[in-house]
């Protein structure tokens, strides 16, 4: 069999992943960083020594589960953003290990963003038809990242990513990281904290009085914060809190949607990143856009996306020749 190896190694995720030529993936592995009780992160030379060390082993098993693939190109993603600047040490890791796999085996390698990568898992699991949706808008909310993008799919089914909008301050995953932290609940907190939220027992249209920061497409998450540990001093149980939380980053969200569309015309909505795992945003967000989600595997960190432009890109290079 013949397949398309991808990697990516994010601030808290090694992750790689296999993409069959018919464009399926068939095998992935992914293994969260160690981050010690009570931090809020990791710093960027630790997630590279922690990268290097787990790589080997999870591409070994990667391969083995796949029953050892014919690896036709390798992926990987070298910067967070696909624009100039972009940069974060902890990419490195993957990069090393691709550049040598492909030169090692003679194959092109293909240099992506994580952010392409999210995209590209987040449309293969949501069934968005590329065919038909030749732009959309994507809401890539994750640990570092709330930005809402347009996307325009290329001929050879890459994309062009501008950016339209987004956070000024905080990321949504870090209000969510920080609030779940001050409720002494492990980092990374999302899921932690969508359980005590769902634990509340009431719908997030239930949450009265919230006054988001939101001017055109660009919001802030900094008040949030501010906001829950006003919340949690007063006494406020937790459960009613952590609810709230996921209130306020819905509303931040359906005003964002609702100003991009108004300034740049209706267009389907994708949302990508590991934020969108919550059950809770899925569905109070999809019962007001057209909007498409990523399953929660193709949601959080994972390199699937990136092993699924990695074949696309063969493709093209495939088609090039043959002209």
């Amino acid at each position: 069999m013949n397949c398309f190896l991808g990697i990516d190694t994010s601030n808290y995720t090694t992750s790689c992943a296999l993409c069959d030529t018919s464009g399926q993936i068939i095998a992935q592995k992914k293994q969260l960083l160690p981050v010690k009780p009570g931090e809020k992160g990791l710093r960027q030379a630790d997630a590279l020594f922690h990268h290097t060390v787990a790589l080997p082993a999870l591409l070994d098993s990667l391969l083995c589960d796949a029953g050892h693939p014919t690896v036709c190109g390798v992926g990987v993603s070298e910067r967070p953003r696909p624009v100039t600047g972009s940069y974060m040490p902890c990419f490195l890791a993957g990069v090393n290990a691709a550049s040598a796999v492909a030169s090692v085996l003679g194959l092109p390698l293909v240099r992506l963003s994580h952010q392409e990568g999210h995209i590209a898992a987040a449309v293969y699991s949501a069934g968005l038809d590329l065919a038909k949706e030749q732009s959309f808008y994507a809401l890539h909310l994750s640990g570092g990242t709330t930005e809402l993008v347009q996307v325009d799919v290329q001929d050879e089914g890459s994309f062009a990513i501008t950016l339209l909008g987004g956070t000024e301050d905080l990321s949504a995953g870090q209000a969510i990281d920080r609030i779940a932290l001050m409720l002494g609940l492990p980092f990374p907190g999302g899921a932690a904290l969508e359980a005590l939220a769902l634990d509340a027992g009431k719908p997030i249209s239930a949450v009265r009085g919230l006054k988001v920061s939101v001017n055109g497409i660009s919001c802030h998450f900094s008040g949030l914060e501010n906001l829950a540990k006003k919340q949690l001093e007063s006494g406020a149980p937790q459960k009613d809190i952590a609810l709230y939380t996921f209130a306020f980053v819905q509303k931040t969200l359906l005003r964002l949607i609702a100003n991009a569309c108004a300034l740049h015309g209706e267009k389907p909505v994708l949302f990508a990143g590991g934020v969108m795992s919550s059950v809770i945003m899925r569905k109070a967000l999809g019962a007001a856009f057209d909007a498409y989600f990523s399953d929660g595997i193709y949601a959080s960190d994972n390199a699937a996306g990136i092993a699924l432009l990695t074949k696309r890109h063969c493709d093209a290079l495939r088609k090039k020749e043959i002209k």
